[in-house]
């Protein structure tokens, strides 16, 4: 076979290119991780019409990967009591499994956890660019208001 004229070879280098970094892409991850944190009014550890969201309450999150590696992330909440914690990486590198906690509320009156546990372990099974949802965590005030008797 004869060697492409080079006329052809900025094309052919364009490609290499091209194809080089939709193979890099391919092996790219995205992992996301999304959860909630509320403040539990009556301490009923029930989510209410009363409860409401806690802005600025700190969740931590710790993942092991496949190859073994112990990643830490620290989030904190939004004003819709909304964390995150994402990461793109490789895929033989991805997240295996993941503990997510609670760890403080700045909230003025709710500043109690209210769950039993302290934290949310699990298996981390999404594809790419596909969250996990942790189940929400509670915080309670010290004191309960009278209308929740």
């Amino acid at each position: 076979m004869a060697a492409a004229p080079p006329r052809w070879w900025p094309l052919l280098l364009q490609l290499a290119i091209a194809l080089g970094i939709l193979l890099a892409a391919a092996e790219a991850w995205t992992g996301e991780i999304r959860g909630r944190v509320v403040c539990d009014v009556c301490g009923d550890a029930a989510i209410g019409p009363e409860d409401h969201a806690l802005e600025g309450a700190e969740v931590a999150v710790l993942c092991i990967t496949k190859s073994g590696e112990v990643i830490n992330y620290q989030a904190f909440t939004n004003s819709k009591g909304v964390y995150t914690v994402a990461e793109t990486m490789p895929e033989s590198d991805r997240w295996d499994s993941c503990l997510a906690r609670p760890m403080s509320s700045f909230h003025l009156h709710c500043t109690r956890r209210g769950d039993a546990h302290s934290g949310v372990k699990f298996t981390y099974n999404k594809s790419s660019g596909n969250p996990h949802t942790v189940k929400p965590f509670l915080y309670k005030p010290a004191t309960i208001p009278l209308y929740c008797s």
